[in-house]
């Protein structure tokens, strides 16, 4: 037709790559992710985000979403399926008497307030700034799990109610800029205060929903006017991500509860160190 005109509608990312054979293996990765991160925040106490922040943040760039915006979708996503995550692995250890209700009072309201302010002002850093707080910690917290003894500080948490709220308040803010549940910083924390490592992986996944629940609304707020975010997003949590690793991360995590009573976790940690230095180098470089 004469006056026909083509019109051109910009998604912000390349709608070629979107042919059934990539999303069906886009799929499948995101369901491994949920298994792999599920497991781990049960197992070992890290909290699944430390898997499925870098996978995102691969994946996003992968299919060419904008540099700006590829670690905050990475990071809220992660925090919004810790959510479910967290709960059922709580649940899980909670059974078994390891959610130590007292230190849960005593750093819980910390947590969740820094946590808030994390998401809320991850709309004033940059991505590369995010990239950057997770390159530095993860490498930290490898050589933490590699080490065969871990730091000892004292034989007791601090005594100063104030000191460890300045603690909880520390682990909250990071994590939440981190996209990663409260084990990754807290279990090492207070495994260096003599704390029982049942207790703190189990109290650990009460704390991850603690900073989940509130960074992800910072994160939803901070995101919803910026431009570039894929299809179905709520702020910066894209929905089809969570639809997809969340079940999956929540039905694995107790099978990771029940094999940190079973195994020996040393090997497994170690293997994972290797893994979380080599993701952090990159994401450092990215």
């Amino acid at each position: 037709m004469a006056n026909q005109r083509e019109i051109i509608v910009d998604f912000g990312f390349d709608t070629s790559m979107f042919d059934g054979l990539t999303i069906a293996m886009l799929v499948a990765g995101l369901a491994i992710t949920g298994v792999a991160s599920g497991v781990l925040a049960g197992l070992l106490g890290v909290g699944g985000g430390i898997v499925i922040v870098p996978v995102l943040f691969w994946v996003l760039s992968l299919f060419h979403f904008s540099p700006a915006v590829t670690s905050h979708l990475a990071v809220a996503t992660s925090l919004a399926v810790i959510i479910p995550t967290s709960i059922s692995s709580m649940r899980s250890h909670n059974k078994r008497g390891n959610v130590d209700r007292p230190l849960l009072n005593l750093w819980g309201p910390a947590i969740f307030v820094s946590a808030l302010i994390g998401g809320i002002m991850s709309k004033f850093i940059p991505g590369a700034g995010l990239r950057l707080v997770f390159g530095v910690v993860g490498l930290l917290v490898a050589v933490n799990m590699a080490l065969p003894k871990h730091l000892v500080i004292s034989d007791h948490l601090p005594q100063s109610g104030w000191i460890n709220r300045a603690i909880a308040s520390v682990i909250g803010f990071v994590s939440s800029l981190m996209g990663i549940g409260g084990g990754t910083l807290s279990v090492p924390t207070l495994s260096s205060f003599s704390f029982p490592v049942h207790r703190a992986v189990g109290t650990s996944s009460a704390l991850g929903l603690l900073i989940a629940l509130p960074a992800v609304a910072g994160f939803i707020w901070s995101g919803l006017e910026i431009a570039g975010r894929p299809p179905l997003s709520l702020g910066y949590v894209s929905l089809p991500a969570v639809a997809i690793i969340a079940p999956v991360s929540f039905l694995f995590a107790p099978l990771g509860a029940r094999l940190a009573h079973a195994l020996n976790p040393r090997y497994l940690k170690l293997a994972f160190a290797f893994f979380l230095a080599i993701t952090a180098g990159r994401m450092l470089l990215s």
